[in-house]
């Protein structure tokens, strides 16, 4: 691990099998796995780690995620993830992220939107609660504000399975994970539909958090010109709304 000035965090990252799904491509949650990883560790340089964020009663949620792929990792391949806190729009922050593999070549970007939270209350927090100076850095930037998924209301979507929330996928805030998010969409689509196309664009937005013992209904919708939109809810709450987007594969 190394910090490329002292805004830009840079961290090393190596694809194990046990990353990879049955295609040997890295997993969406993997992905989303390694991003949050450096994300914790940008901010422990800081000199406050997650640790002692928790310890004062607070938590990263993360709202929104828009993040697009160049090319979907491999086993071995070696992956440098560059990410930097880009700004606060009123109590929400923006970190951007560049992923690089061995050969310095870009194969992903993303942009993030996350609030500081109460745990306690489930209240959001302003950005001058966390202890200790978030600077941010000007000098890059992969986009706007990303937007939230919003589903069109007349689209059609249809149950494809149920999931329930169980130790496995808790997180240090005692709700499911922000990367598990990543398995729950990826789920959703056929093998058929995987075996003919590669992960283009991967959109999410957090609604409600899912806390032990919750069961979601997993809802999707056939293709759209956009992609296939994804839903995690159950009878009055809507977890998340996510869109996948695909690109065709060559065999």
């Amino acid at each position: 691990m190394e910090n490329n000035t002292n805004l830009v965090w840079i961290e090393q990252f190596s694809v194990h099998a046990s990353d990879t799904d049955y295609r040997s491509k890295g997993k969406l949650s993997f992905i989303l796995d390694i991003m949050q990883r450096a994300a914790d560790s940008a901010v422990g340089k800081l000199g406050i780690s997650m640790e002692e964020i928790l310890n004062a009663g607070m938590g990263w949620m993360m709202i929104t995620l828009d993040l697009e792929f160049k090319r979907i990792p491999r086993p071995n391949d070696q992956l440098s993830v560059r990410t930097w806190s880009k700004g606060t729009k009123g109590a929400l922050w923006q970190r951007d992220y560049r992923i690089f593999d061995g050969d310095g070549i870009e194969i992903a970007t993303a942009r993030t939107i996350w609030a500081l939270v109460d745990i306690e209350k489930r209240k959001i927090l302003r950005p001058n609660a966390l202890p200790v100076e978030l600077k941010h850095y000007s000098g890059d930037s992969v986009g706007d504000f990303p937007n939230k998924v919003a589903i069109p209301s007349d689209i059609k979507l249809e149950e494809v399975y149920k999931y329930c929330v169980r130790y496995s996928g808790l997180d240090t805030n005692g709700h499911l994970n922000n990367a598990r998010y990543g398995d729950l969409c990826s789920d959703a689509l056929t093998l058929s539909e995987w075996d003919s196309a590669e992960l283009k664009r991967f959109q999410i937005t957090y609604l409600n958090e899912a806390k032990f013992g919750d069961e979601l209904s997993i809802l999707r919708t056939s293709v759209t010109d956009d992609g296939i939109f994804v839903r995690g809810q159950n009878s009055d709450t809507v977890f998340f709304e996510a869109c996948v987007e695909l690109k065709n594969i060559d065999k």
